[in-house]
């Protein structure tokens, strides 16, 4: 994969969203289509975007028990996406499923620990200790299951290559050194992300919502 950026279009409108990758498709490697796109178009409105040309990275973030997630796996159907999540929190057999039901073509990768979340927030949940070391529990997990890799921020981005320096490792809330983080507590460039290991670099708003999409995406991957 020649260019790392997958442009987050974080919108359950079919046409933002088909405008917003006409837009940028020249300066990325793909996009991210997110559980509130596909709870409003389906299978239909993802071969519409699948028809761009451009890899999708179909972020649903499955969570339940291991059959569940296997049937909702299968339930994708014919579609392919380049990219499927689920959460390593749902346990060992829950991700061996969830890879075994995938097809052969798409990586699943494992969502380690939400980049909103902070020591607190996970304190709050009961899980102990701080978000590196929680990122560091669930990429052995989602390494042992036989996943393709996990996602995690760029503050744990280096350590989870040096664990797992084969794993496929999608990197999300990223932000350009002059752009503002907003819900985002664990943050680092896209630059600095690479440089740490990320295989996949997952960024929405500093280009979906620049005053000239294209030029934003054009910077961004002038700096990688």
């Amino acid at each position: 994969m020649t260019n790392r950026i997958f442009v987050a279009l974080d919108t359950p409108d079919l046409a933002k969203a088909r405008e917003m990758a006409m837009k940028v498709r020249h300066h990325v490697g793909g996009i991210k289509l997110g559980l509130e796109f596909f709870l409003a178009n389906g299978r239909a409105g993802f071969r519409e975007m699948a028809d761009i040309g451009l890899p999708i990275f179909l972020d649903l973030k499955l969570h339940d028990i291991p059959n569940t997630v296997a049937k909702a796996i299968q339930a994708l159907g014919d579609i392919e996406p380049a990219i499927l999540t689920v959460h390593a929190a749902g346990g060992r057999a829950m991700l061996e499923d969830a890879k075994a039901a995938a097809h052969a073509h798409t990586k699943i990768v494992a969502v380690t620990t939400l980049t909103s979340l902070d020591a607190t927030d996970l304190q709050s949940i009961g899980v102990g200790g701080n978000p590196h070391d929680q990122v560091m529990r669930l990429t052995d997990l989602a390494m042992t299951a036989g996943v393709d890799g996990i996602v995690c921020s760029g503050a744990e981005v280096a350590a989870a290559h040096k664990l797992w320096p084969k794993g496929f490792l999608v990197v999300p809330g990223l932000r350009p050194a002059d752009g503002a983080a907003g819900d985002q507590k664990r943050v680092v460039t896209p630059r600095a992300a690479l440089d740490s290991g990320a295989s996949v670099l997952v960024i929405g708003r500093p280009i979906t919502q620049a005053a000239d999409p294209d030029l934003a995406a054009r910077a961004i991957e002038a700096t990688l």
